[in-house]
């Protein structure tokens, strides 16, 4: 079950005491950034650092979500074999992977809120 069925689940049930939605989440993201290990090693820092780098850095695809107040998040996905390497899907993964690790900062920021009244 992904994270929009579970808000439909709650809306069919009427919850309506404070949490966090889909909606809060996507509005507080401000960019995001794709791109691979091999990208990430190709680029010029460290100048001294070799410009050759393996297959299995090609696979991995990372995500950095950057927040409203500036925090970055990062969520990463990686694949087994070069046959099966999709570009488009190793970015949903990894977006969807650092979603996931926005949820409970953002549970955090609004219990602290709540916590205050």
């Amino acid at each position: 079950m992904d994270n929009q069925q579970i808000e439909q689940k709650i809306q069919s049930k009427e919850l309506t005491a404070p949490r966090v939605t889909p909606q809060d989440i996507e509005a507080n993201i401000t960019s995001e950034h794709y791109f691979t290990a091999a990208e990430a090693l190709r680029c010029d820092y460290p100048p001294a650092m070799p410009k050759t780098v393996s297959q299995p850095l090609e696979l991995l695809t990372f995500c950095v979500l950057v927040l409203r107040n500036g925090f970055a998040v990062t969520g990463e996905s990686a694949c087994v074999s070069r046959e099966n390497f999709d570009a488009e899907k190793g970015r949903k993964i990894a977006r969807d992977n650092a979603i996931d690790k926005v949820w409970p900062l953002m549970g955090y920021e609004l219990k602290s809120k709540l916590a205050d009244q």
